[in-house]
This record gives C-alpha cells, sequence and structure tokens, in this order.
C-alpha cells in the first residue's frame, strides 16, 4: 500500500464515486426526458420509472453520507479516548467534527499542541491537515 500524506489521503473508489454517480445521474436525466415525450397511453409508467430512478439516486447519495456519518462518529469517539488519555481531559468542545477528523492524522508528539493551536487559531481541517509534520495513516476510511 502507498505511504499516505496530505496529497494522497483521501479515498476514491472510481467504480462507486464516478460509475454510480454518473449511471443513477443519467438514469435519472434519461426518465425525465422519457417523461417529457410520454403519450398518455405511458404516462403513469414514465412517472413511476422517474420516481424509481430518482429513489436509486437518493439511495446511492445516502447510501454514502451514511457510511461518513458512521465513520465520523467512530473517529470523533476514537480521538477523543485518545486525547483522553494523553492528557487525562476530554476534547475541547470546541473542536469542530471536522477539526477532530483531521486531528485523526496527527502523530501523539504533534497530537496535543495541534488540538490547541485547532482551536485559538480556528484553523480549519485542510489547515491542520497540512500542518502535520508526520502524518499517521488511515487506511481504513471509505
Amino acid at each position: 500500500m502507498k505511504q499516505q500524506n496530505f496529497e494522497n489521503h483521501a479515498r476514491i473508489v472510481p467504480l462507486f464515486h464516478f460509475g454510480t454517480a454518473t449511471v443513477a445521474g443519467l438514469l435519472f436525466i434519461a426518465s425525465i426526458v422519457h417523461l417529457f415525450y410520454s403519450t398518455e397511453a405511458n404516462l403513469m409508467l414514465s412517472i413511476i420509472v422517474c420516481i424509481l430512478c430518482f429513489t436509486v439516486v437518493l439511495a446511492a447519495f445516502f447510501t454514502r453520507v451514511f457510511a461518513l456519518k458512521a465513520q465520523d462518529r467512530a473517529i470523533r469517539a476514537e480521538e477523543n479516548f485518545r486525547h483522553y488519555i494523553r492528557t487525562g481531559n476530554p476534547l475541547d468542545p470546541k473542536l469542530t467534527i471536522s477539526q477532530i477528523i483531521a486531528l485523526r492524522f496527527a502523530p501523539d508528539e504533534e497530537y496535543d499542541a495541534l488540538a490547541k493551536r485547532a482551536i485559538t487559531a480556528q484553523l480549519s481541517s485542510k489547515q491542520i491537515k497540512q500542518s502535520i509534520q508526520h502524518w499517521k495513516a488511515d487506511y481504513y476510511r471509505v
């Protein structure tokens, strides 16, 4: 597996991100076009197909969103526990979920100072990731 860093840490699954999204989107567009060209005889069928295609688009979208939300919750719990073990205190509630998610890439040596700096300087997740000197890889996020 390639060494993970700021430039390549985003995980793209081409079949899902491009294949499923493209096919679902094109299918929905085609169903709308079909609806506009339908006759009275097949109008009801065209409406049903359009609704089904829209449902496929929603299912593809929420499949990704729900997985990411579940992972975000797990990361928040892991990082809160990591911070508690290191300091005896939970993470500062001023940290946003995106900041906490970015902090997971920081090694223990940089973690505490970077967490404090993220609050005081209101660093974005991108700024936090760019501030990390020695990247701690996370190969499990999808």
